[in-house]
């Protein structure tokens, strides 16, 4: 099924470019209209004096073989750094630095016996008492929508876990991925994340980290990939509505009308509710999804204070840091950037405060920082850097079809079954490439396409 003869595809985020890819692959004739002068969505980077700065840090694990597909379609392989096995540094002011590291053999979940066990942050009691419960995780279905009504926190303490475990542990790595606490969490996505990337499989979790800034990993290779394959590009150009028009759609800009056989909405979802029309989408209930903040906090010291590639940080709150100085293109000291995760709190707070409050922090878990000059300091917010990924939400988040069949819906917002994440992007775009595909019926050639 080769799909419509010709595309528009709205929105250069990374769901947007996987489904222009993909409709192109099959002999569609695509056009990509996106607001921004740039593609990548929510990853992209700035120059900032001579460093390229990402607006935040994005991480994968190796389990995220869609957007791997992606990278390699991009030409982008080489860009991603991944362990060879998962090795979690955890530091903390207030604590003996440990870390969470993968044992080599064993099947799973038994590989991770070894990080649980050698785990100093936690008491020998609270590390056997996640080992139980890490097993009975493997028992919750992520796709059962009685998994998506309670929450993740609800759900440890029912299994044990103590405090001091939730915040040290499932906390640790449930807010880095999911950008929520446990307490709000949905254990159905909880239950994705730990099953998909730690429980089910041995190597599933190691984690990649860019080698260069987002726009040079995203960005750029999408943009030689769109000339290669003929798809046309037009940044800068801001959708106002899609309505139906004869045999297709037409599509509304600042700039005029353009009429195509089908459509792939791929924006975020507050966009997407403004934009869908009632008539193809009447259930429009994820509106309600709400969004979720991410603050990171950059540091150019005048001289290196760790040699650690990334850490997970303990203290009031969890955080991570990453080590960005040769990627950013740093010619002097070494440049930090920590991800404050779950940070609606912190969006509305004065940058100076953020940002003497967070040198203090990292000086409390990196004692050469003390000695350190402070060359450059920022801070980056981004309020709506996920939707809420909170228990309930997967009845909120809609299918790629849509009553119509010539418009489809796409990104890490809709139901992929995945978070909102990288990879659930791409595979939001996959989706709606399949949808066009197999409800979509051929129509007569396209009236007019943007030149």
């Amino acid at each position: 099924m080769s799909g419509p003869n010709s595309a528009l595809v709205v929105g250069g985020g990374l769901a947007g470019i996987t489904a222009a890819i993909g409709l192109a692959q099959r002999g569609t004739r695509v056009t990509l209209l996106e607001a921004r002068p740039r593609l990548g969505g929510a990853t992209y980077s700035f120059q900032r004096d001579s460093l390229t700065a990402d607006t935040g840090q994005h991480v994968l694990l190796r389990c995220y073989s869609r957007y791997q597909e992606l990278l390699a379609r991009l030409g982008a392989s080489d860009d991603i750094a991944i362990q060879d096995r998962l090795d979690v540094p955890v530091i903390s002011p207030h604590h003996r630095p440990t870390r969470l590291r993968r044992g080599l053999h064993g099947p799973a979940p038994l590989h991770l016996l070894p990080a649980l066990a050698g785990y100093r942050a936690l008491p020998t009691a609270d590390r056997i008492r996640a080992v139980l419960a890490a097993s009975a995780l493997r028992g919750v279905d992520p796709d059962d929508p009685a998994s998506d009504a309670i929450t993740f926190g609800a759900w440890l303490r029912r299994h044990g876990q103590t405090p001091a475990a939730v915040d040290r542990l499932w906390g640790l790595l449930c807010i880095a991925a999911l950008n929520i606490v446990p307490e709000q969490a949905s254990l159905a996505l909880a239950a994705r994340v730990f099953r998909t990337g730690l429980l089910d499989d041995v190597r599933a979790g190691d984690i990649g980290v860019p080698r260069v800034p987002l726009s040079r990993l995203h960005d750029a290779p999408a943009r030689q990939t769109f000339a290669r394959l003929g798809i046309g590009l037009h940044t800068g150009e801001r959708v106002r509505g899609i309505s139906e028009s004869g045999p297709g759609l037409t599509v509304r800009t600042d700039t005029g009308e353009v009429d195509a056989d089908a459509v792939v909405l791929a924006v975020p979802h507050a966009a997407a509710a403004r934009l869908a029309p009632a008539a193809a989408v009447p259930d429009q209930r994820w509106n309600e999804l709400g969004d979720a903040a991410i603050v990171n906090v950059h540091v150019l010291y005048d001289r290196p204070v760790t040699a650690l590639p990334f850490a997970a940080v303990l203290g009031s709150g969890s955080w991570w840091v990453f080590d960005r100085t040769e990627a950013a293109g740093a010619a002097h000291g070494q440049y930090l950037v920590s991800s404050l995760s779950a940070a609606q709190e912190l969006i509305g707070t004065p940058t100076e405060e953020i940002r003497t409050r967070h040198l203090s922090a990292l000086a409390a878990v990196f004692p050469a920082a003390r000695n350190a000059s402070v060359v450059d300091s920022f801070v980056t917010r981004e309020p709506r850097a996920t939707f809420r990924q909170g228990a309930g939400t997967g009845a909120l988040r809609p299918p790629a079809a849509t009553r119509w069949p010539s418009l489809a819906l796409a990104g890490a917002w809709t139901a992929t079954g995945w978070p909102d994440t990288m990879e659930g992007a791409v595979r939001s775009g996959l989706a709606a490439v399949e949808t066009l595909a197999t409800s979509f019926k051929p129509q007569a050639q396209t009236r007019e396409v943007i030149a």
